[in-house]
């Protein structure tokens, strides 16, 4: 981070209510501008204009220089995203993306290099999405610590349908002036969130929401849930209620955990008008409240039933025991992500078993399969874990005897290959013990 950024860092951190009025010149610095550059992955998706990195560098210095000009004298217009869609559970259209052209990136990349500062030292603890030096398992952890240790009795699971397509502009805008005061960047993010989508060679404007695939889109939106849900929830809620409270957001994901069923009820209760006064639906089909702590497995079995689970980022948090007996939080990979991840490398290898190598292949899955782990090998999830090796090495042995009518391998030739291959192990690396003291995340 240049000299400039790490001064607007420091004086964003030793004053909170700080607006700062002049900002833009370090937008449009050539240098950079010119560090964006090197940031960007050359390997990502063109956007309307088909143009690389490989391409934008030929004449880079000229087009860096042109680019801040432009930038400069308010010359500077985004175009278009390129819609794109991947496939997502549910949906036969799939997850809509907006792939910005490679100057595009440059300069949201460079906006957010500016502003992310600014916001970072105001976000809560709660805030765990798309921060730097936060990951997924950190909150997974936080979570896990809190129901273990905390008087947590009910959890309130909420989701919010549409995020990144109803965010309001008029709000956005409003909530940005808490920190930036310079017209000129105000102006320049107005026009990103305009410049609209090109799908089947039409354009469609900007009125509402931030794109995702934007790489500033999830600035925007975790500034905009800043103050819609973690300032409200905790000036708010927890002020009003009798227990102990606690939320736990990932980007447009959050859930909130209650010691008393009423302010559980209260909070279920208010946040649908919370979220409709800023342009925001709640999906109340995917909103629910339900028992869980160290007396729900006692509380259900005393009803005949059993105790609820939830989801969250991707795990299934059941009310597990210790060896001795105790309550303990335990999580599993969610049957959703579990069979959904399975079905995409079957679905690629079905597609590519013919065109391509047995070698590559074998490297692609192995890819796939070692990614999984590294996200789901958490404490206590080892059987699952051990399941999806079972099940992709299954697929992988099927597809990989499909691509003629005379089998490729039997059992033993096929696990001397893999071992060979260093096919991945099921094994425990991250540490999530909520008793533990200290975690790996």
């Amino acid at each position: 981070m240049s000299t400039d950024l790490t001064r607007i860092r420091d004086k964003a951190q030793q004053q909170t209510k700080l607006v700062f009025t002049s900002l833009y010149h370090h937008v449009t610095d050539v240098d950079n501008l010119r560090e964006c550059y090197k940031l960007l992955d050359g390997n990502k998706a063109t956007g309307i204009d088909y143009v690389s990195k490989i391409e934008y560098a030929k004449n880079l210095e000229r087009n860096l220089r042109e680019l801040s000009s432009r930038l400069k004298h308010m010359g500077y217009r985004p175009q278009p995203k390129k819609r794109v869609y991947i496939p997502k559970p549910g949906s036969d259209k799939g997850r809509p993306l907006g792939i910005s052209s490679f100057e595009d990136k440059i300069v949201e990349l460079s906006v957010k290099r500016v502003i992310e500062p600014l916001f970072e030292t105001l976000f809560e603890d709660c805030s765990y999405g798309y921060r730097p030096g936060r990951n997924p398992h950190q909150c997974i952890d936080a979570l896990g610590r809190t129901i273990q240790q905390q008087r947590v009795n009910y959890v309130v699971e909420a989701d919010i349908r549409g995020f990144f397509d109803n965010v309001n502009h008029e709000w956005l805008i409003k909530f940005l002036k808490q920190r930036i005061g310079d017209p000129r960047v105000l102006r320049l993010v107005i026009r990103m969130l305009k410049a609209g989508i090109m799908e089947n060679g039409l354009r469609q404007q900007g009125q509402v929401g931030t794109p995702q695939g934007s790489i500033l889109s999830p600035l925007l939106s975790n500034i905009y849930l800043h103050y819609v849900l973690d300032l409200w929830f905790q000036r708010r809620i927890r002020q009003r209620c009798r227990g102990q409270a606690f939320l736990f957001r990932f980007a447009d994901d959050f859930l909130a955990c209650f010691q008393y069923s009423g302010d559980a009820e209260n909070f279920h209760a208010s946040l649908n008008d919370r979220l409709e006064g800023f342009n925001l639906t709640l999906a109340e089909e995917k909103t629910r409240r339900i028992a869980f702590g160290k007396y729900a497995r006692e509380n259900a079995n005393r009803n005949g039933a059993k105790p609820q689970e939830f989801d969250f980022l991707g795990f299934s948090f059941y009310c597990g025991k210790t060896r001795n007996g105790h309550f303990k939080v335990k999580r599993k990979t969610s049957r959703k992500k579990l069979s959904q991840s399975a079905f995409k490398l079957a679905e690629w290898l079905r597609w590519y078993k013919n065109k391509k190598p047995t070698s590559e292949l074998v490297r692609v899955a192995k890819t796939r399969v070692t990614g999984h782990l590294n996200y789901y090998a958490v404490t206590d999830n080892g059987k699952h874990c051990h399941l999806y090796v079972y099940l992709t090495t299954r697929i992988l042995f099927k597809w990989l005897n499909r691509r003629s009518q005379r089998k490729s391998y039997d059992w033993k030739g096929f696990n001397q290959m893999l071992s060979h291959a260093g096919w991945p192990r099921a094994r425990i690396h991250i540490n999530l013990n909520p008793f533990s003291q200290t975690s790996n995340v």
